[in-house]
């Protein structure tokens, strides 16, 4: 053999040396050759000297409508090599992915993030059977118990929002990627209601929504952190219920009544911001105004009648009505709208004395014997009168007289 011959054979099996094998998962580099009829584009892989051909769907994440916007002849790719086309004595070739590539490129970039212990944020795409598919550059699910921190009833409320999610769970190999935005909003709250558990204190007035209400209150979002208004608190007049009042939604003034760190309590008052109702009742309520006033409470003395809100006067059972009657009961009930006159007004002990018999004609037959004559000064006591330009006192004698009277009775029995 001459020697030229041997150097060319030398050649040979130095350049079929140098041809890199072609494995399924390699990330390979392709010269654009041409795009065929069917839409493919061919390319030759470089150091294989073997041709590999890209589908139009596989040349980009999202769907490529004209192949020409995307590559040309000449162009260089970065492609992952899918399978393999046909078999060595066909000359096989092979079938390569842009997009294939550009996705495990954003799940090392995803499991990165995850390792860190980062969020990532993505659009909603789609509303699902039990979720939401959030497009991460890969196809991210939220279960629908993770897209808040409270039930919704609607989740297309998210369609089209973008949003922070942490990584819940991630596997490439199976294109799982299930996100949460509930754990986000949970962190934000959590550090909100550091914030405000840190900073505020008793006897501060703040705005907030109320957020939830129950049979014995109505908690108010104060922007984090919620506060207890007990149903005691909401008003002056008596709430049966805080829904009669207040609804979700509500913007509220309250004041701080206290703040309990280590149980994460904070109780408030709506009442306490509001206008004292015993303020200026001296010119609201004089003596001798008449008002319209609403039977609150029934007792064995006498009944209590609320006239502003928050402002009950005592109508004692002699000033109920001009005949005798038993208990309130019998003449009252709970509820009923009466008219009374203002018998006196104590506003530093919050006290109104009240009478709705001073408003009634007095009959004709209840007219009431004189009250015996003593010589002296009597210690006068409020009890009963049958008009109410009456005293309507009666003497500290008149009490001790039926005493002894009582003691002579029994001692000649």
């Amino acid at each position: 053999m001459s020697e030229n011959n041997s150097n060319e054979n030398n050649d040979l099996l130095n350049a079929l040396n140098s041809i890199d094998t072609v494995n399924v998962g390699d990330v390979v580099k392709g010269e654009v050759l041409a795009v065929d009829d069917d839409k493919q584009v061919i390319v030759g892989i470089e150091g294989t000297g073997v041709e590999g051909v890209v589908p139009q769907k596989e040349l980009a994440a999202k769907p490529v409508d004209d192949i020409k916007d995307v590559v040309k002849v000449g162009d260089k790719l970065d492609l992952v090599v899918i399978s393999k086309i046909g078999n060595d004595k066909e000359g096989g070739s092979y079938l390569l992915s842009v997009r294939r590539l550009e996705a495990r490129k954003i799940w090392d970039d995803i499991q990165k993030e995850y390792e860190a212990g980062k969020t990532i944020t993505a659009p909603v795409t789609q509303v699902v059977k039990g979720g939401l598919v959030v497009d991460a550059g890969v196809r991210g699910f939220v279960p629908a118990s993770m897209a808040s921190d409270h039930f919704v009833e609607d989740l297309n409320q998210f369609k089209g929002e973008t949003l922070e999610f942490k990584i819940v769970e991630i596997e490439p190999s199976e294109n799982r990627l299930i996100l949460s935005h509930r754990a986000i909003l949970e962190t934000q709250k959590a550090a909100k209601r550091e914030e405000i558990m840190a900073t505020i204190k008793a006897g501060d007035v703040v705005e907030g929504t109320v957020a939830r209400l129950t049979n014995f209150g109505a908690f108010v979002d104060l922007g984090g952190v919620d506060g207890l208004v007990h149903v005691s608190e909401i008003a002056y007049e008596r709430v049966e219920k805080p829904s009669d009042v207040l609804k979700t939604g509500d913007k509220v003034k309250v004041k701080v009544l206290s703040v309990d760190p280590e149980k994460d309590r904070i109780s408030l008052s709506i009442k306490q911001t509001l206008p004292e109702p015993w303020d200026g009742i001296e010119d609201k309520a004089p003596e001798g105004a008449v008002l319209e006033g609403t039977v609150k409470r029934l007792t064995s003395f006498g009944a209590f009648v609320e006239v502003f809100p928050g402002v009950e006067g005592l109508v004692h059972i002699s000033q109920i009505a001009h005949e005798h009657i038993a208990t309130p009961n019998d003449v009252l009930k709970t509820g009923q709208k009466v008219q009374v006159k203002v018998l006196e007004v104590h506003p530093d002990a919050h006290r109104l004395a009240l009478s709705i018999k001073a408003l009634q004609e007095k009959p004709a037959s209840s007219e009431a014997a004189p009250a015996p004559k003593t010589d002296s000064k009597p210690a006068q006591t409020q009890t009963s009168s049958d008009d109410d330009d009456d005293a309507g006192f009666i003497t500290l004698g008149d009490i001790i007289g039926d005493q002894l009277k009582n003691n002579d009775s029994d001692s000649n029995d």
